[in-house]
């Protein structure tokens, strides 16, 4: 039997269990009897046509769709609400670890999307600052304050200051967010988001460079940046996947393709949460200070390394013992 032909056959029992589940979103006791019963043969079925895809069509997106369906129905019939906590566990330990790796080609694409920019805006800078309000209005008085070598940080929050600094980095769980809801339109709003801010940070660098302040910029940015930048390409890359999925479906329904990709997407984006809260305690305390170059340096390093080997880590005893992709997990990381 082709993928085709199974997902034909059975598309019909999985479409009634999402609606059931959809159904008892709030509670399960809000079904019928008649309903429950239902609910109980469909889950059933579908953790039967799972086993099949995967002994049969393994690495296809049936696979995914069909292992987030039962993750879901699974946690509807069994959650336990002592059992919260150590869901949220299981998400941030192996769930969105594993989303991260699942997606990397995504995430290295909205990274690519903002360097390239960000080179553009870095050059054009260097060679002439006043054409960079040409691309961004409004940049001017941020290459005035760089000029001047005015570190416009140290008074974030005086009265009108808060505005120019979030040109640079203060703003980026707005931008985190526009670049993930972008991808709904076909990932475009996402690639302008990335490549908007890449130009932005690179023409900022380019006139620091330019007026031999680029110690001073970097002194600020550097020990936020790596864990603030790294979430913007996260959830870059969660958006460009969503846009991709309504592109080319493959051979689910976009539909379907789309909630699948959106599952995940929404992972990433959860677990980018907690990393924002650290990067902005890191950026209150440690970034506006008069602490050495070289101890900021040392903190963007450190955060990196502890960042990037949970990413790459994290998880992978119970991904290799289970043998599935990370979509074989639910939402907050429930097991099968």
């Amino acid at each position: 039997m082709l993928a085709e032909d199974f997902i034909a056959h059975n598309r019909h029992g999985w479409e009634r269990l999402t609606a059931l589940l959809k159904r008892a979103q709030s509670s399960i006791t809000d079904l019928s009897a008649d309903e429950l019963r239902e609910l109980g043969h469909l889950y059933r079925q579908a953790t039967s046509d799972l086993a099949v895809a995967r002994r049969d069509f393994g690495g296809h997106a049936v696979c995914d769709y069909l292992n987030g369906l039962v993750a879901r129905a699974h946690s509807m019939i069994y959650r336990d609400r002592g059992a919260r906590m150590r869901h949220m566990l299981d998400f941030f330990t192996t769930t969105f670890p594993c989303a991260f790796r699942a997606t990397w080609g995504y995430t290295l694409a909205s990274f690519l999307m903002f360097l390239l920019p960000a080179l553009v805006g870095f050059g054009i800078a260097y060679r002439d600052p006043e054409a960079l309000a040409l691309i961004i209005p409004g940049i001017e008085g941020v290459i005035a304050d760089i000029r001047a070598e005015r570190e416009w940080w140290k008074s974030m929050n005086e009265q009108g200051r808060a505005a120019s600094a979030s040109l640079i980095m203060t703003n980026n769980i707005r931008v985190s967010f526009l670049a993930f809801a972008g991808g709904v339109l076909f990932g475009t709003l996402t690639l302008y988001v990335l490549a908007l801010n890449g130009i932005l940070l690179g023409g900022v660098a380019g006139a620091a460079q330019l007026f031999g302040f680029a110690n001073n910029l970097w002194g600020f940015v550097a020990a936020h940046g790596v864990i603030e930048l790294s979430v913007i390409f996260i959830a870059g890359g969660a958006g460009l996947q969503i846009g991709w999925s309504i592109l080319r479906p493959g051979l689910l329904t976009r539909r379907a393709a789309l909630v699948v990709a959106a599952r995940r997407a929404v992972q990433l984006l959860l677990g980018c949460v907690p990393l924002l809260v650290i990067a902005g305690i890191i950026e209150g305390f440690i970034s506006p200070s008069d602490l050495p170059l070289a101890f900021k340096l040392s903190v963007a390093l450190g955060s990196g390394i502890l960042l990037y080997g949970y990413l790459i880590l994290a998880g992978r005893d119970v991904i290799r013992d289970q043998r599935t992709p990370v979509a074989h997990w639910s939402f907050f990381g429930h097991r099968q």
